[in-house]
Formats: structure tokens, sequence, C-alpha cells
């Protein structure tokens, strides 16, 4: 009795996101790391980028129940694939599947799907005064607790001793008014968010203005977006900026800022040359009912091409990045809170997968916003219910073999 081959499903996909991530588009990432089958296999790589993003989609359950849904519905179908001997993996499969894989495949997605969705005319307020609003900062995930991962990603030190699990470090770049990534950096052991931000700068690009909190401006993190000709809108330290050079007509003031002698030390033992002071405008302002300070640098240096009181207003859309943070770990992950991969690859293959379906998401929920008869705010569809829509939607592109 000849013995039945395992059945090929080679263009599985993500229901309405696979408009935004199609299988060409996956087969160029697997190509560029040859990860290309060199035989026939129940599990060819394009499944498993596929079983990897609806991982994120279905947290709370297990391997062979999220493989289960990229499965047709149709009773015919279904019928077809039984008596061609059709069986769905179990876990080991997956897992090493996974393992074959590893996440350069997955971060090269990510770079092909990555990036700013909105245009001035279908999403204003992703905008002001022509330049698009951008912001980034960083977070942590805590990662299973393995020997590998440990000595990988950092354990958060505590007043007890060192925390119960390594943390993974992710800064991203997003567009405020779509909540869009449009770039990140995946963080091990001992790379801070400054560290990280610096591969983001490139991204920004000219007619952006990118705004960050206060733990992220330095003199070579501040070149660095400068010369992806991007304008800066950060806020300071109490200590920083604080020399007075000249007094502007709204009341700011400008300012410069200069790398301390043991960095640029630092940069000639490297035998690079330091970045020199850069000049910024510093604007200071309160809060109505607070006491607080706030101080804001800014590379827009004219008071009448960008008024104070605008960018203290705007300076708040920095929040946004916070925001992804809470849609990708509670809205998305749902109560699972640690990343369930025992291997660093696998926990930045995880990453990588968590970062694709929410710019996924927010290209879809920019979509709906933008294409209405009357067309929304993006912001105001629910991220929560737009995961919920691509759930229920999600079926398979399948063409058996």
């Amino acid at each position: 009795m000849s013995r039945l081959r395992p059945l090929l499903l080679p263009d599985v996909g993500l229901g309405a996101l696979t408009r935004w991530c199609p299988p060409e588009l996956v087969d160029r990432a697997i190509d560029k790391y040859e990860r290309q089958e060199r035989r026939r296999r129940l599990l060819p790589a394009r499944t498993v980028v596929f079983f990897e993003l609806a991982r994120c989609l279905f947290p709370g359950e297990g391997y062979a129940s999220v493989y289960e849904h990229l499965l047709p519905g149709d009773s015919e179908l279904d019928l077809y694939l039984t008596k061609r001997g059709f069986r769905v993996p179990n876990k080991s499969s997956l897992c090493k599947a996974r393992r074959r894989l590893g996440p350069e495949v997955m971060e090269e997605v990510f770079r092909q799907v990555a990036g700013a969705v909105a245009d001035r005319e279908g999403c204003p307020t992703a905008f002001w005064r022509g330049l698009r609003l951008e912001a980034f900062d960083g977070t942590v995930l805590d990662v299973a607790d393995t020997a590998d991962n440990a000595r990988e990603f950092t354990r958060p030190a505590g007043g007890c001793g060192p925390g119960g699990y390594p943390q993974a470090r992710v800064v991203a770049l997003i567009e405020c008014g779509t909540h869009a990534v449009v770039d990140a950096a995946v963080g091990g052991q001992g790379q801070g968010e400054s560290t990280l931000a610096m591969a983001l700068a490139s991204s920004a690009g000219p007619n952006t203005l990118v705004l960050a909190d206060r733990a992220m401006p330095g003199v070579a993190l501040w070149t660095a977006f400068r010369q992806a000709e991007a304008h800066l809108l950060w806020r300071l330290k109490r200590t920083t900026g604080q020399r007075v050079e000249t007094v502007l007509p709204d009341g700011s003031y400008l300012t410069s800022m200069d790398l301390d002698k043991n960095h640029q030390a630092g940069y000639r033992r490297r035998g690079e040359q330091p970045p020199g002071p850069v000049v910024m405008r510093v604007i200071e302002y309160t809060i109505e009912g607070s006491d607080e300070v706030y101080r804001l640098a800014t590379s827009l240096l004219d008071p009448e091409t960008a008024p104070a009181h605008e960018l203290a207003v705007l300076y708040h859309e920095r929040w946004e990045s916070e925001g992804i943070y809470a849609e990708i770990k509670t809205a998305q992950r749902g109560s699972r809170a640690v990343l369930q991969s025992n291997h660093p690859d696998g926990v930045r293959q995880e990453i990588w997968a968590h970062l694709i379906v929410h710019h996924l998401t927010r290209d879809l929920m920019h979509h709906a916003a933008t294409g209405a008869r009357t067309p929304l705010d993006p912001d105001r569809i629910s991220f929560r219910g737009a995961q919920r829509l691509v759930r229920q939607d999600l079926s398979p592109l399948i063409s058996p073999l």
C-alpha cells in the first residue's frame, strides 16, 4: 500500500490583512535569506510565516489550534484534504519549522510592510504645517525565563534582587496620526533606548517632525536625526540646555549642546570624529494647575513659522507612541504577558511578528477610515474591534497541490 505524501499549503494568508501582506511579499523575504525548501515539506517557509503571524491574532491558543485557523472552512475542500492525506502538524514539527525560519525573514517582512500610511487629504491630523508627525519611544517585553534568553536579554534589577523574567527592549518610530509603525529596533543585553533609536534616524527623513521624551536627547542622537533631514521636538531634562545664547521675540531662546569630554574621547579612541555642537531652540511653559516647568528643544528655530504655543500643544502627540505599546501588549497579546519562545531567535521572531500584525491592522483601520463615505479620524476606530473583525475574517487562500 503506497504511503500518501503530505499536502502542501503554499497560499495561506491572513484574510483581510493579506491585502497588505501578500504571499509574494513573504516569498521575497524568504528568498533574500535563502530559507526556501530543498525538498517538499508539510510546513514550507511561507506557511510558517503566516502561522507565526496568526499566533499573534490568537495568543491564547495552542499551536495546533492556531494552525487550524489557517485551514479552509469549505466542507468539500476539507474532504479533498482528508483524502489526500493532509494532517495538522504537531507542536514539535511547528517548533522545528519556526527554528528553521529564524528571525531574519520575519524582520524582512516587517521592513517590507512598515512605513507611514497617511496622506494630507485623507488624514490631515497626521500633519502639522506640512510636516508629518512622528514619535519614538521604547518599551520592554517579558520573555521566557530560560538560560539562553537570560544571556541574551536584560533581567531588570530591583530592590529585592533581579526581576523574574528577562526582558527584550523595543524602540519604535510611529506615525502619530495613524499609529502605524514606521520602523523599529529590537535590543538585547545592554542596549538602551537611545542606542536602539540611532537605527531609526534614517527612517524619519525629510518633511517629518519627530517627537521624543526627555530620556532621549543627546548630541549623537540629535545629529543622526538631523542628518536624515528630520525636524525635532524633544522634551529636555531640567539640567539640559540651560545656557541662554539668544532670546527670541516669543520668549523662547537659542542654545547649543555639545558632547562632554569623556564622550568626545570615546569617539576618538574608536577612530571616529565626534559630532560637533548642535544648535536648538528651547521653549519653556507651564500647564494650568501645575507648577512644573516643561522644557522643549526643537530644530525649528524661527518663531514665526513655528510658534511656541503651537509646539507646546503639539508635543503631547508624543503620547501616541505609548498607545501602540498598549495596543500590542493588551489588545493584541491579550492576557499572556510573557513571550513564549525559549530561545532568543524565537523571541525576536515573535516580536517582529507582533509588530507586523499591529502595522497591518493599523493599515486596515486607516484604509477603512479614509475610504468611508464621510472620512473618519483613524483614532475613532477601535483597535480591539478591528482585530476582532480580522480574526473572524481569517480565511486562507489555499491552492491544493
